[in-house]
């Protein structure tokens, strides 16, 4: 039995998200059904986060137990082959020692969150873009920001369905950056809440608009309450970044 790790690219428009759901397609059983028709095997893939429906993987994590013998690349390729015209890609494998887990090993998970702010509908980047319409004003947005880095009780920012034992969370880094019309929030922590990252985005979208202050922002933190929440992002411009590991 050798345990493989793998990197994934996925576009989460057609997808319930990462996780194997009863009531449409995800990206897990997408992968696993590849390695089944490779292997004959029904191995079960574990990743280093579950994605929401609609949202993207530039490198998602995963680690799979594979009983046949095969080389890396080889299955590499023939998962890629079989997954076809299925939106995900396997971008690397390689084999990895027993206790190596793509969730529990892991000590740092980056996303980012991609805006474009123009008048004009999305041609190209529909559901890849959250189009916001109202100018924003990114320098206000970064110093707002950087109220919620650091270890805060973040319930405001948890959806009523998150699963975490605990809402405290340190956010290590929550920055936004601006190129022309493209907006990108960038957001690192060990890990995150259900929804944390696009809660979060919304309401600095607020500060942007100025609809918000930054007071604002910090009583919503503060209240400790779903309730006060002013906007959850869609899921279209969110992306999976990275994952970190010891070594």
């Amino acid at each position: 039995m050798t345990r493989f790790a793998f990197t994934v690219e996925f576009d989460g428009r057609p997808f319930m998200g990462w996780q194997r759901q009863a009531h449409g397609p995800s990206v897990q059983q997408t992968i696993e059904d590849a390695i089944f028709h490779v292997t004959g095997e029904r191995a079960v893939i574990h990743a280093a986060g579950r994605t929401d429906a609609g949202v993207h993987g530039l490198a998602m994590r995963a680690h799979a137990d594979i009983a046949k013998d095969i080389a890396p690349f080889r299955l590499m390729e023939a998962l890629n082959a079989k997954m076809r015209p299925d939106p995900v890609t396997i971008l690397a494998c390689e084999p990895v020692a027993d206790d190596w887990h793509a969730r529990f090993s892991c000590i740092g998970r980056s996303y980012v969150y991609r805006i474009v702010n123009r008048r004009a509908p999305l041609t190209f980047e529909r559901g890849l873009m959250w189009r916001v319409v109202q100018p924003l004003d990114t320098g206000a947005m970064d110093v707002a920001a950087q109220i919620l880095v650091g270890l805060h009780d973040f319930t405001t920012f948890r959806s009523a369905h998150c699963q975490a034992e605990s809402p405290v969370k340190t956010l290590d880094r929550l920055a936004v950056e601006r190129q022309g019309d493209r907006v990108a929030i960038h957001a690192a922590a060990r890990s995150f809440l259900h929804h944390q990252v696009r809660s979060m985005v919304g309401c600095l979208a607020l500060v942007g608009m100025g609809r918000w202050t930054p007071d604002d922002l910090r009583a919503a933190l503060d209240a400790k309450d779903r309730a006060t929440l002013g906007l959850n992002a869609p899921p279209d411009g969110l992306y999976f970044v990275r994952a970190d590991y010891p070594g």
